[in-house]
């Protein structure tokens, strides 16, 4: 029996199962090949390692997506198991252009963009972190993602941050069109079946595609794109089934929906019973034999052949 497994990462609203694109993508891997406890946690910082998403198996622990999907393999849980030599360098490819090109759109969208941060991104994060963390750490993911922006696209020729933001949406959107254009009308990247690749697409479109900003370039962009949306909407659908407000069904809803089975059964069984009842009333009638009537001899004993039997 394979020990059990336990993911540490960031919880989720906006009918996804985490705002975190990397704990999104290493989730629905799970969900593709490996048995897992998911632990949602409030801030990195209660994470064994400092970071998220986090993977507990009995003594190991391992951080990065990278890191952990190639734990899982060795556990011999490969989603990518059916994939051609071609396919598995594709799935390499597409990933590094997911990494280069849309995931600093990504953070700015979350991170930098002023007016989505403050109304969207630090409250809905600062309401999950406990007092008084909330007043940090926030501000804190939101250096990190501007100095990670910087770091790999504020080179030379851009130098100003509206050069960097300007390019850094230019290649998000250039980035969707490819990914819109290798999917086609397929339900996944690979044909019927969802891989690794799938993962990490899903990964980064969810939280673009779902989570409500007023300032909204690289979501109106990608909500052009129906067959990425269609993407999005069948994996939250088939693979994490939530309910709209974005949380598993509660206690409530469950004993809710067997009381609904169960009246429903009960319904049937009704039903049944009555269709019996008039199957009885159709049904030809006898009418009732006559008991016959035994006769007395004279002394008062039955004129029976049993009496000889008696001593």
């Amino acid at each position: 029996m394979a020990a059990p497994m336990e993911l540490s990462c960031w919880g989720g609203d906006w009918g996804l199962p985490s705002l975190h694109p990397e704990s999104l993508t290493v989730m629905f891997c799970f969900h593709l090949s490996a048995p897992l406890t998911v632990n949602t946690i409030n801030n990195s910082w209660r994470a064994p390692k400092g970071d998220v998403p986090v993977l507990i198996s009995e003594d190991v622990v391992i951080s990065q997506p990278a890191k952990i999907l190639n734990f899982l393999r060795r556990q011999k849980y490969n989603a990518d198991y059916e994939l051609t030599a071609k396919q598995g360098a594709d799935t390499l490819a597409y990933i590094a252009l997911l990494e280069e090109k849309l995931l600093p759109a990504l953070l700015h969208t979350f991170w930098v963009e002023a007016e989505n941060y403050c109304s969207v991104t630090k409250p809905w994060f600062a309401s999950m972190i406990p007092f008084p963390l909330s007043l940090y750490l926030p501000g804190k993911l939101s250096r990190e993602a501007l100095n990670r922006i910087l770091l790999t696209r504020g080179g030379p020729p851009l130098y100003s941050l509206a050069e960097v933001e300007a390019q850094i949406y230019r290649d998000a959107k250039e980035c969707l069109n490819l990914l819109s254009k290798r999917l086609g009308t397929s339900q996944f990247f690979f044909g019927d079946t969802p891989t690794t690749l799938d993962a990490f697409v899903f990964g980064f479109l969810a939280p673009v595609y779902k989570v409500c900003f007023p300032r909204v370039q690289l979501q109106e962009h990608l909500k052009q794109l129906p067959n990425l949306c269609r993407f999005c909407d069948d994996i939250l659908t088939c693979y994490f089934r939530l309910s709209f407000s974005g949380h598993s069904p509660s206690g409530q809803d469950i004993a809710d929906a067997n009381l609904q089975k169960l009246t429903q059964l009960v319904n049937k069984e009704s039903n049944l019973i009555e269709k019996m009842d008039d199957n009885l009333r159709k049904s030809p009638q006898h009418p009732p034999r006559k008991l016959t009537t035994l006769k007395l001899a004279a002394g008062g004993e039955e004129s029976s052949p049993l009496n000889r039997l008696s001593p």
